[in-house]
């Protein structure tokens, strides 16, 4: 990955939401990288080790859970940095995000973009 500017792969199967955060971060001057799925967001994760990933839990192919559970498994993935962002408050999958170290669970429906990119900061410093 670019050493220039810290990558944030956005794993997001709802196009919209994803094209909006791409917009957001790019303008933050972060580098953002597109996953539409568990499946590429992980096949991309484990090529390019990007320095946060932001994960939606519901998605086709391959959902969140078993993504981050698949990821933890790798050397470098172990330690990858991950922050749930999704529209889902479940309990359990929140305890099954923690169970796999996510770093934080964030509900779409209760948080700004400004915060989404405040948080993501917090985890890169």
């Amino acid at each position: 990955m670019s050493k220039n500017k810290q990558s944030i792969l956005i794993i997001e199967d709802d196009g919209s939401y994803r094209s909006i955060l791409v917009k957001k971060l790019t303008e933050e001057g972060f580098l953002a990288i597109e996953a539409k799925d568990g499946e590429e967001g992980l096949n991309i994760s484990l090529e390019k080790h990007p320095d946060l990933i932001l994960l939606d839990l519901i998605m086709p192919r391959m959902d969140g859970i078993t993504m981050l559970k698949e990821l933890r498994e790798d050397e470098w993935g172990k330690n990858a940095k991950i922050i749930i962002l999704t529209a889902i408050m479940d309990s359990q999958k929140i305890a099954q995000a923690i169970e796999n170290s996510a770093f934080e669970y964030i509900i779409k429906t209760d948080t700004t973009l400004d915060d989404v990119v405040e948080r993501i900061k917090k985890r890169l410093k």
